[in-house]
């Protein structure tokens, strides 16, 4: 029966689907394959949330071989959440994807893209989805590599450059959590997540184990781009495609913060990683250093790529100060907020795509009169904007919302204080971009036009969602308040 497959089906599709995409010459062809699989990727997602929600967790064993000796897949709440937030994202990027590749990829290179584009799909969703450690770190170095080559194929040759550096620290981030990985399966003898929590609570206290711990977190700070390991980002994001840019703004650095808390809640457990080890600390310190530091940069960046760039450092800022609470409250604050910065950035960065598709450029600039050349697109762009600062009735105001919460909780006014400076120093960026669109004499935008139906249709279709979410939270605060009681151990 296909529906004890689905957990299969998940990394399968797009790993097949990804050679053929080399096999075809004609890049419609090969945007449509690739819009195919994500679009199954996406269907199969959604039925195991549903199995998950109507029968409790699902254990997958390949070959009939059950953990802890075979490779397993393992789909809760938590994972199952995070698969629908990559494969939706994927399928409506990769609709807005066919205009602005053709734009900034040459047609023989188009079929790479696309394998490339596949692969880093594979990776993310093996990674959340997968119950083996060694496994977790093989789709790591999937999605790792298929980036390097989707950020090089940026028209600029500084997208070489940004490449080159996130291949040198992500290679390190790599090594950092295959040395803790294997000082876990030294101490424990297993491979299986599962396993390796049952027996790591009999040898927590040894220094093996807070060595790998350490590994481990400072190698996931890097894929996460916690602040002050966040010096990647910038340039990736900045002159990867467009269509890059967004997808792995939207995702990427939620599955890192999803691996994150899999370590911390499942294997480690929250006593030790959160308690014994002070993890809670650094989380709560370099997360108020992120927001605010970070926002305030992107105030000064002329490229807008950048500026959201540095927003989502600061953004990674606020997923650290909900775990640090280490409260179910902290943990459903931080799972939501992955939910809605990935409908928030990526509104944000195909509304830049979209600019860019009609004026080859996204510098401040350039917007000037924007306004009323591209009104569509700024509108994106605008509720996108306002989103992300928080504004009551859209998906980040229910996340800022879910997290002050949480921290009167705890009472640590001083995450309040961060969370209301952070929103404000977003206001100043986001409006700097307004007033040049609307307030601003026009510029070199007088012969822009709108960009194509097939870009808009998508960039809207997460701005709505920006709203929807804002309003409806039964889906995203529903099931966030539900994995992370799941992930504290505590039954409903």
């Amino acid at each position: 029966m296909i529906g004890t497959q689905l957990p299969a089906l998940q990394v399968v599709v797009p790993l097949l689907a990804a050679p053929l995409c080399l096999a075809l010459h004609r890049p419609f062809a090969t945007w449509a394959l690739t819009l195919t699989a994500s679009a199954l990727s996406m269907l199969v997602s959604i039925l195991l949330l549903g199995q998950v929600l109507a029968q409790g967790v699902i254990d997958y064993a390949f070959g009939g071989w059950a953990a802890p000796f075979g490779i397993a897949y393992r789909v809760d709440l938590a994972n199952a959440y995070v698969l629908l937030i990559v494969t939706t994202i994927s399928t409506v990027v990769t609709i807005f994807a066919r205009r602005s590749v053709a734009s900034e990829v040459e047609a023989h290179n188009q079929g790479l893209f696309y394998t490339a584009w596949l692969l880093c799909l594979t990776g993310l969703l093996g990674i959340t989805i997968t119950g083996d450690a060694f496994n977790l770190f093989v789709f790591l170095e999937i999605s790792s590599l298929s980036s390097y080559v989707l950020i090089a194929m940026g028209t600029e040759r500084k997208a070489l450059t940004a490449a080159y550096q996130y291949l040198i620290m992500g290679t390190i981030g790599a090594t950092f959590i295959l040395i803790g990985i294997g000082l876990l399966y030294m101490l424990t003898g297993t491979l299986n997540m599962l396993d390796m929590a049952h027996r790591l609570i009999t040898v927590a206290d040894s220094r093996t184990a807070r060595t790998g711990f350490a590994f481990l977190t400072v190698g996931l700070g890097l894929k996460i781009a916690l602040f002050p390991l966040h010096l990647w980002l910038p340039n990736a994001y900045a002159h990867a495609p467009s269509a890059v840019s967004a997808f792995l703004a939207a995702t990427a650095t939620k599955v890192a913060v999803y691996v994150l808390l899999r370590f911390v809640f499942s294997v480690f457990g929250v006593d030790f990683a959160l308690g014994t080890m002070p993890l809670a600390l650094g989380l709560a310190v370099l997360g108020t250093i992120a927001v605010l530091s970070a926002s305030t940069v992107a105030i000064f960046q002329h490229n807008l790529k950048r500026m959201l760039a540095y927003s989502s450092v600061a953004q990674v800022g606020y997923l650290a100060l909900g775990v640090s609470l280490a409260t179910p409250a902290g943990l459903t604050a931080t799972l939501l907020h992955l939910f809605n910065h990935a409908l928030m950035k990526g509104t944000l960065f195909l509304a830049l795509g979209c600019i860019a598709w009609r004026l080859g450029s996204v510098r401040l600039g350039d917007l000037k009169g924007l306004g009323y050349r591209m009104p569509w697109t700024m509108g994106v762009f605008v509720l996108g904007g306002l989103s992300l600062i928080g504004l009551p009735l859209t998906a980040g105001f229910i996340s800022k919302w879910y997290l002050v919460l949480a921290a009167l909780e705890r009472g640590w006014w001083p995450v309040i204080l961060v969370i209301i400076a952070g929103s404000l120093l977003a206001v100043i960026y986001i409006w700097r971009v307004i007033e040049t669109a609307y307030l601003s004499k026009t510029n070199k935008t007088a012969g822009a036009g709108e960009a194509p139906l097939s870009m808009l249709l998508p960039a809207w279709l997460l701005a709505i969602a920006n709203l929807y979410f804002g309003m409806h939270t039964g889906l995203s605060a529903g099931i966030a308040t539900q994995a992370a009681a799941a992930l504290f151990g505590i039954q409903p």
